[in-house]
């Protein structure tokens, strides 16, 4: 699951279009800020929040909670276009920090898990769980590439 490329691919091109066509009339300065916001926030989650949340739900549920809290998050910005002045401020913030916040915790606990599964199978050699590790990555970058696509 790739929330944050494939959403920050369209992000800045939304933000910008102009109102009439369903966008938020941002300039770029306006996008830069946003973005701005969203990575302070996250560095603080990141470095705060996310170890607390981890142990408390597992590594499994945090996925799975995350994943289903996107989908009514992102499906929501059609009506965050219809605000304006400082509650579409408000709102855009707020949400462009929880997807990304959603999009990066899903992230972080994937490699974590796909990482400690090539060091449970201790009965391998170090070369042997290298290649695990390494055909792991390949084959998840593989599916992210043409996930999107199918």
């Amino acid at each position: 699951m790739r929330l944050k490329s494939q959403s920050l691919k369209i992000f800045s091109p939304w933000a910008e279009s102009p109102r009439r066509i369903g966008g938020l009339g941002y300039t770029t300065k306006d996008v830069g800020t946003v973005l701005s916001i969203s990575g302070l926030g996250l560095l603080i989650f990141q470095s705060s929040l996310y170890p607390m949340v981890e142990k408390i739900m597992g590594p499994v549920l945090v996925s799975r909670v995350l994943g289903m809290i996107s989908i009514p998050l992102l499906t929501s910005y059609h009506f965050i276009a219809m605000l304006s002045g400082i509650t579409l401020a408000l709102v855009f913030n707020t949400a462009s920090l929880l997807k990304n916040v959603i999009s990066i915790s899903i992230d972080t606990r994937l490699f974590i898990l796909q990482n400690r599964a090539v060091i449970i199978l201790e009965s391998f050699d170090q070369d042997q769980r290298g290649a695990t590790n390494g055909l792991a990555m390949t084959l998840m970058s593989f599916f992210k590439a043409f996930g999107p696509a199918g």
